[in-house]
């Protein structure tokens, strides 16, 4: 930014060529987008003076700035697909990964002597910007950079008629112009940047100064309470996020002003969608919900050279999320190969206005998700991207645009509420890249408003796994947290997660875009908030008793872990976690409050959509067997030690099977029933048996329990084919007696329609024979009824290790679902006997039929 009292001059100048790009073109007699575009490069390569050129001060510094960023670049590209890199390009945007970028760092300390730290990489991963970076905190920067001289005025063309501005004035504002950032340093802009079409102006350049607008034209109105200058003026004093990203975040909210005034659109549900974003983790979902439940036909931007190419994509990143990929999706479905950072989205003329005028909708999905990564290496892909949609949605007939955007829009430190309708985070305080990235794309999109386009903003907060089959974004932070939290058993202490499964956010996204009346408000789809209580109470019952540790202990003990056994899936959370910017936004999401979304339950109520459940231990399930098998968290095992157990003795008789003996022989039992883990509940709904089976008709000494599991209503306790009983459990045994013959055990606890409920819960059926042979003998044994509540309530035993209450919670989770199970158990039998009762459509008996 220039200093208040610049020449005024210079200043009179900036202002005329403001008030012109106020203006616009055609008939306003001011500056078009092409013409700003062009303008806009014409500066950028003017601005690139050589040394000793006329107009330009001979700086020494530039051939050493300009020398080491060639050698960046040329390391850089050994990273990358093509194999080069130009010195202004991103390093990101051409393919490298945050792997790469921390293998190119430590090549530049070791090779070129350039120590950078991880975030200045990620912050701006141009290598003209680590070139420049370097020399200024090397110290380097006073003797190799000369202060910026003033730039050069950029001519303008000639004024139009009723034009007020003359010839040859300079522009020093408009977006993609040079940036008066730190004294010493100039702009870098590669010559011949590309400048894209008109809302998506791509003026690669370096940090951008604010356009003195006309008298009376708000510039950001959405950095409450800051006014545009103030914003920037005491961003040093009290702003945390870096000047030069504020400068390019106020240029990029003013492309939004270009946009046209459009009429609303035609509110009827959609027949033509394009979908960026479907090879992503939610974008495949939603694809699949626009097609079940609409009869739209869906084009989706998919980035590859071809159409073979990226309809191959788009298979298998589907495939790859457990969704489906036939030939009735590729009837609906059309792949259009392109970009969402380039120019018109990458297409052609012809296909970009055969879009604008035949779609019905579009739906922005794609992003780049990278919470290392600074503003400007992300700005392409989550903010110009944006606006470009909102550019093909403004051009011919009018259509609404869905933005997925993200609860990080309020990830300031501090922040109170979290409301649909709320004022989003003060951009200054915002430090991570992807949280102003996500922020500025919201505001600009928000002035995209006042220009009569209807935009929806639906803001997910963590996405979580699908909850039927499990698939999950094994990069996605959320992700990366449950993983750790599962493996090392540990938490840290946090306020609320604003975690929901991908297939709520997915088909409630969807139901927006498919229902005309929901379109052109904010949604929170962050489901229902978890608190730290829940999520230990979810882990308990999963079998995974956690501890809470306060966020600089955990996060310590987590890299410790991470480093002394390395897990190669997790070696994104270890980067997170080493990230100073980074930890910024894990600090603001795990202080954060509980998002709200009001407006979201009444439209889910209304739309008789699922409502929003806590992502628990329930919904979690598949998604951590997912994570297991991926090698992101580890499952409790059978063979882990118990942390839960009870004993059972039953008494009874039992007769052989050949008939010889009518009498019943004396048979007992002593076992220990036991949980290794509450996730034996939840998936296979099986406890452990220990203990010794005494039966002198089948062995004279005590049988041992070599391997024994009981399952509780097995098979949701459904009778076999015109049965009436109904399971309640099953008891599998293997038995050894002491000679080594070996035996096995099978019973089973029935409900039926009969008042004697007590007995039914105690009353065990069995049938005992040799290994590999058919039953011998049979009967009943039954749990006394003085040591039921004794051993099996009273007498539950809970691991030492356990605190006081996690030992409570342990017995009151076990106690609450059998006695749930049981109790559904023997309702049963009672409501299909109900059933049959009044079941008019039965086929009448012989008996029946001729009274």
């Amino acid at each position: 930014m220039r200093d208040m009292n610049e020449d005024a001059t210079a200043h009179a100048g900036q202002r005329a060529v403001a008030e012109s790009i106020e203006r616009g073109g055609g008939d306003g007699g001011g500056l078009s987008v092409t013409e700003l575009l062009a303008l806009v490069a014409q500066d950028a390569r003017e601005a690139a003076v050589e040394p000793g050129a006329p107009g330009g001060a001979a700086d020494s510094s530039v051939p050493d700035v300009e020398g080491l960023a060639a050698a960046i670049a040329k390391a850089a590209g050994r990273y990358l697909p093509a194999g080069h890199l130009a010195p202004d390009a991103d390093f990101f945007d051409a393919g490298g990964s945050s792997v790469h970028a921390v293998e190119l760092a430590a090549e530049l300390e070791r090779d070129l002597g350039v120590e950078l730290e991880l975030d200045d990489v990620f912050a701006d991963a141009r290598p003209v910007g680590l070139a420049r970076r370097w020399l200024e905190t090397a110290g380097a920067a006073a003797s190799l950079a000369l202060p910026a001289p003033p730039a050069a005025p950029a001519v303008l063309p000639a004024p139009r008629s009723g034009d007020g501005t003359s010839a040859g004035t300079r522009a020093e504002s408009a977006p993609g112009t040079r940036a008066e950032s730190d004294p010493g340093t100039r702009a870098e802009t590669a010559p011949g940047t590309r400048a894209e079409s008109a809302l998506g102006t791509r003026a690669e350049t370096a940090p951008v100064t604010r356009a003195e607008t006309a008298p009376g034209t708000p510039t950001t109105a959405d950095l409450p309470p800051l006014t545009a200058t103030a914003a920037v003026a005491t961003a040093a004093t009290v702003a945390t996020a870096r000047r030069e990203d504020l400068d390019q975040i106020l240029a990029d909210l003013a492309l939004a002003d270009r946009l046209p005034f459009v009429r609303p659109p035609e509110p009827v549900p959609p027949r033509r969608i394009l979908l960026t974003g479907a090879t992503g983790f939610l974008g495949g979902h939603m694809l699949l919900d626009l097609l079940r439940h609409s009869d739209a036909h869906v084009h989706c931007l998919v980035r590859a050279a071809d159409v073979e190419t990226a309809t191959a994509r788009l298979g298998e990143s589907l495939r790859r999320n457990r969704l489906p990929w036939n030939a009735e999706i590729r009837r609906r479905v059309t792949v259009l190969p392109g970009d969402i950072r380039e120019p018109r989205l990458g297409l052609s003329d012809e296909l970009w206005h055969t879009l604008a005028q035949e779609l019905d909708s579009v739906v922005g999905v794609a992003a780049a998700v990278d919470f290392l990564r600074g503003y400007r290496s992300l700005r392409r892909s989550n903010v110009l991207g944006a606006l470009t949609l909102a550019e093909l949605a403004a051009t011919g007939r009018p259509k609404p645009l869905h933005h997925i955007s993200s609860i990080a829009v309020f990830n300031e430190v501090g922040i109170t509420s979290l409301g649909e309708d709320d004022h989003l985070a003060h951009v200054d305080r915002l430090v991570a890249g992807y949280d102003q990235s996500k922020w500025a794309a919201e505001a600009a999109l928000r002035r995209a408003r006042d220009h009569g386009l209807v935009v929806s903003a639906l803001r997910p907060g963590g996405i979580g796994g699908h909850t039927k089959t499990g698939a999950h974004n094994a990069l996605d932070l959320s992700s990366g947290l449950i993983s750790a939290f599962g493996r090392f058993r540990t938490v840290p202490a946090f306020r609320h997660l604003n975690v929901a499964p991908v297939d709520w956010v997915s088909r409630v996204a969807g139901a927006v875009v498919c229902e005309p009346d929901a379109w052109g408000f904010d949604y929170n789809l962050t489901g229902v908030p978890q608190t730290l209580d829940d999520v230990v109470r979810d882990m308990a019952l999963g079998g995974m008793h956690v501890r809470v540790h306060d966020w600089d202990e955990w996060r310590a003990d987590t890299l410790a872990r991470l480093e002394a056994d390395p897990v190669p899936e997790l070696a994104f959370l270890t980067r997170v976690l080493t990230s100073p910017t980074a930890l910024k936004l894990c600090e603001a999401t795990l202080t954060g409050p509980a998002a709200e979304g009001e407006r979201t339950a009444a439209l889910v109520e209304a739309l008789g959509l699922p409502p929003a459940a806590r992502y628990d231990a329930q919904a979690q399930l598949r998604t951590f067997e997912r994570l297991a098998d991926d090698g992101l968290a580890r499952l409790p095992d059978k063979d882990d030690q118990p942390y839960l157990w009870f004993t059972e003795t039953t008494e009874g008789t039992v007769r052989p099977l050949d008939g010889g003996r009518t009498d019943g022989a004396p048979c007992s039992m002593s076992l220990t029933l036991s949980l290794a883990s509450m996730y034996q509940l939840v998936r296979e709904r099986r406890l452990d048996v220990t203990g010794r089976v005494d039966c002198p008709a089948a062995h004279p000494e005590p049988l041992t329990v070599v391997r024994g599991d009981v399952w509780v209503r097995p098979d949701e306790g459904i009778p076999h084919r015109h049965g009436t009983k109904h399971q309640l459990l099953r008891y599998r045994l293997r038995l050894r007696a002491q000679d080594g013959e070996l035996w096995w055990l099978e019973g089973h606890k029935y409900a039926r329609a009969r008042r004697d409920l007590w007995r039914q819960t105690r009353t065990l059926t069995v049938e005992l024979g040799r290994e590999g042979g058919p039953a011998t003998l049979a009967g009943e044994v039954v749990v006394p009824a003085d040591s039921y509540v004794r051993d099996q309530v009273d007498g539950i035993q809970v691991a030492p290790h356990l605190t006081g209450q996690e030992k409570r919670a342990a017995k009151l989770t076990w106690l609450a679902w059998f006695g749930l199970e049981m109790g559904r158990g023997l309702l049963g039998p009672f409501a299909r006997a109900g059933a049959d009762l009044l079941d008019l459509r039965r086929t009448p008996n012989p008996t029946e039929h001729h009274r």
